[in-house]
């Protein structure tokens, strides 16, 4: 595998946007892990935070799942935050934040009974991703959960280049935007930063679900 070059976001490309979320649908086993993710989320009210919210896929499943939780909905594509306003515009537990998580997160933001992610993070150079995660550790609330499903590195080339060919994507024609990082860094990472009980609960091939706990 090539080093990505960490100066490429094509996300507030609108064109790339919306190529993606045409073939969000398709993505292998992508329920599988949001399933997981959701038996995860604080059972009764909960304040939830969605980092990196796309069209609002995510966070679609867990007000259905949780139908009394209110939530922030974190993006920085045009593209994605007018489709994020379409959704959830009619939603008074769901408020909207332009952010680009290339930048800490906003202090003003409050606290949380949960943080979750889908797809977003992995977008972040490695750096950047550590200190996100160490921001997340001081938004949760004691008992509260940090949920990222994610797309993580394999652990050879041959494996990576059989990931792609499961979505239908060549080696060329990767996305220049993603900064893989494998599972085990960002797990150890998690326990470092404080998290307990951090573990993958779902995985398929590059897809993975971490998950860590926040105790008192």
């Amino acid at each position: 595998m090539t080093t990505p070059d960490t100066s490429v976001n094509l996300w507030d490309s609108p064109a790339h946007a919306l190529e993606y979320l045409a073939r969000a649908d398709s993505i292998p086993h992508r329920a599988e892990g949001e399933a997981e993710l959701l038996e995860w989320l604080p059972s009764g009210p909960a304040r939830v935070l969605d980092l990196g919210s796309g069209d609002g896929r995510l966070l679609g499943l867990v007000r259905l799942a949780r139908p009394e939780a209110t939530a922030i909905a974190l993006d920085f594509s045009d593209t994605m935050l007018e489709r994020l306003r379409t959704r959830f515009g009619g939603d008074a537990a769901i408020r909207v934040v332009p952010h680009d998580l290339a930048s800490p997160l906003p202090a003003s933001l409050g606290s949380f009974d949960a943080v979750v992610s889908s797809f977003a993070i992995h977008h972040l150079p490695h750096p950047r991703k550590r200190a996100l995660y160490e921001e997340v550790f001081r938004l949760i609330r004691p008992r509260g959960v940090f949920c990222n499903l994610e797309h993580v590195s394999s652990a050879t080339p041959a494996l990576h280049e059989q990931f792609l060919a499961r979505l239908g994507v060549g080696v060329q024609d990767e996305d220049p935007s993603n900064k893989l990082l494998d599972l085990e860094t960002q797990l150890a990472w998690l326990r470092d930063i404080g998290f307990s009980d951090v573990d993958c609960h779902w995985k398929w091939r590059e897809l993975a679900l971490i998950v860590g706990l926040k105790s008192l």
